[in-house]
């Protein structure tokens, strides 16, 4: 008898119970008005305080009349759609862990085999590239090696993009510095207009993603690049959004969605911003969204670091700040301790 109770008293009390996360973790993008713009036309060292106002709350703008010519973009684009049609074989080839650099594809994690289709759809949803003018040489090699005129082409034509985007941070971070960060860092160093650092991320959008799985989709997106965390710490993030249906901007303040102005460039704020500011402009993360597209869609996103603080960033940044991956995970960890103890209460 005492044996019986005993038994059914350690069935009901070590039973893991369901748990299922409340929708406020997570929640549905919300409609936002489009940012702020600026006009490299148009451009003064004083900006409007609603501007400056406008990207504190919701960390990017927008710039237009950049001057970035369409064939330009296009041809940078049509040459980068080669990297993504590399076979499967090829791409195992230039992936990050296997060239144990921080350029080219993103890792997958390895998964059972009879998985690999199911696998192999999700990389066409996420596929992502990474690459720089200051490569890493053994990139360079591996795809020299295995696509030696498409790559001739491809970096030309890249380089052209990413100077055009360099020389439009380098007008912009002065304003942002005069305005927001008061032209220096925390250890008293002068950000500078001298040669930066910059890499580049491309990204595929696998086409016709039916409506009912597109929400879930943009989640593991955005679940997938906080656990990332900060990767590559950089000031500025400028985003191409030709054709694009949305822009989605994350932070710890929320997820919210809104429509670019036509041919504009998006600005998101990147960490080192935020550790100059002291925490008063955020980091985000930003993606250009693809609706009902009939072909895949590459997005790239240019990352802008300026020269005097790429050395001691990282370190800065480690100590004022909490990566948003860490944070969603404490979120998530939190929730769970939090309805454990509830079951457990009520049992007793």
């Amino acid at each position: 008898q005492n044996d019986d109770v005993l038994t059914e008293f350690l069935t009901s009390s070590l039973r893991v119970p369901d748990l299922i996360l409340p929708n406020h973790i997570f929640p549905k993008p919300k409609p936002s008005p489009p940012p702020p713009s600026l006009s490299l036309q148009n451009l003064t060292l004083t900006l409007n305080p609603k501007f400056i106002e406008s990207v504190s709350s919701l960390g990017c703008f927008q710039i237009v009349n950049h001057g970035i010519e369409r064939e330009i973009v296009k041809s940078a684009m049509e040459s980068a759609k080669g990297v993504f049609e590399l076979s499967k074989e090829k791409k195992s080839l230039v992936k990050k862990k296997v060239l144990q650099g921080g350029f080219g594809f993103e890792d997958d994690e390895d998964e059972e085999e009879e998985e690999e289709e199911e696998r192999e759809n999700e990389r066409r949803e996420r596929e992502e590239f990474v690459w720089g003018r200051e490569e890493d040489e053994n990139l360079k090699v591996a795809l020299e090696g295995i696509w030696p005129h498409g790559y001739s082409y491809f970096r030309e034509r890249m380089e052209v993009l990413m100077n055009k985007m360099g020389e439009i941070a380098e007008k912009i971070l002065p304003i942002l510095s005069e305005n927001f960060l008061k032209n220096s860092t925390p250890n008293g160093k002068t950000m500078g207009t001298k040669q930066a650092s910059s890499i580049c991320c491309l990204h595929r959008q696998c086409q016709n993603i039916p409506p009912d799985q597109f929400l879930g989709t943009i989640r593991c997106e955005v679940i997938r690049m906080l656990i990332r965390g900060i990767e590559y710490s950089h000031a500025l993030c400028l985003h191409l959004c030709d054709g694009v249906s949305e822009f989605h901007v994350y932070s710890k303040k929320g997820w919210v969605s809104f429509c670019p102005d036509h041919d504009a460039l998006v600005v998101t704020i990147g960490d080192q911003i935020q550790t100059w500011s002291g925490g008063h402009f955020k980091h985000v993360i930003g993606r250009p969204i693809f609706k009902g597209e009939d072909e895949d869609k590459i997005s790239l996103a240019f990352l802008y670091s300026p020269p005097s603080i790429i050395n001691n960033s990282d370190e800065i940044t480690k100590e004022k700040t909490i990566s948003l991956g860490l944070q969603f995970i404490l979120a998530i960890l939190l929730t769970l301790a939090y309805q454990f103890l509830i079951h457990m209460f009520k049992k007793f």
